[in-house]
């Protein structure tokens, strides 16, 4: 069995996010469903794990993380001669400006997109009203921060370089989101010309679509 484990939905943005990485390092792992309330309640071993109940926990040997960003990092590291040998760079400078990125999506891209996407697809759903005020000013940011990647992909095929790097694969849950769930904002990607192609080639890596049908996949129940 592997020593890996993931436990968490795949509908999880911090979880997808590592399972993405997973595949892009040809790390053989073992998923553990926990999906929302439901799936917590009937796996106790999971609360021993992560007591603040949060979206992920990751179990590599020894090894226990839960920020999914971390995760991607250490698994960019600890198995850097398989699979895409590209994530974390191969140099001083790279790694720089990878971490550079890392940053710039961690604070720049996750709030407004996370916030979006809940004022206005998941509010609704469980009988929220949405705050307009919060959704106008989501929206600002991110369009500041996309016209800041539409630079930077004038000099470059990915954020961080030429290569596809941890710094493109974070932002492909919350992009995702906002593609597919919220369509009448698709054009804050699609209406920039090398954003929408940055996009394209990210959203199109077999590792992504991997994540994307385990999505799809009916929970599995404890």
């Amino acid at each position: 069995m592997a020593s890996v484990k993931v436990f968490g939905s795949p509908t999880s943005a911090e979880v997808a996010r590592v399972l993405t990485c997973l595949f892009e390092k040809d790390v053989e792992f073992q998923l553990i469903r926990v999906e929302n309330f439901k799936g917590r309640e009937r796996k106790p071993e999971y609360l021993k794990l992560q007591a603040s109940g949060q979206a992920l926990t990751f179990e590599d040997g020894s090894v226990t993380l839960v920020d999914s960003r971390a995760i991607c990092r250490h698994l960019a590291e600890k198995y850097a001669d398989q699979g895409n040998k590209n994530l974390i760079g191969s140099g001083t400078l790279e790694r720089a400006s990878i971490e550079q990125w890392l940053q710039t999506e961690a604070e720049s891209f996750e709030p407004p997109s996370s916030s979006l996407v809940f004022h206005l697809a998941f509010a609704p759903y469980i009988g929220l009203e949405p705050d307009e005020t919060v959704v106008k000013e989501s929206l600002r940011k991110l369009e500041r921060v996309l016209n800041i990647y539409e630079q930077r992909l004038e000099e470059t095929s990915y954020l961080a370089g030429d290569n596809f790097t941890l710094a493109d694969l974070s932002h492909l849950p919350n992009a995702h989101r906002i593609m597919t769930k919220l369509p009448q904002h698709a054009k804050l990607f699609m209406g920039r010309k090398r954003v929408s192609k940055w996009w394209e080639k990210i959203s199109g890596r077999k590792s992504w679509k991997k994540v994307v049908e385990m999505q799809k996949e009916s929970p599995v129940e404890a």
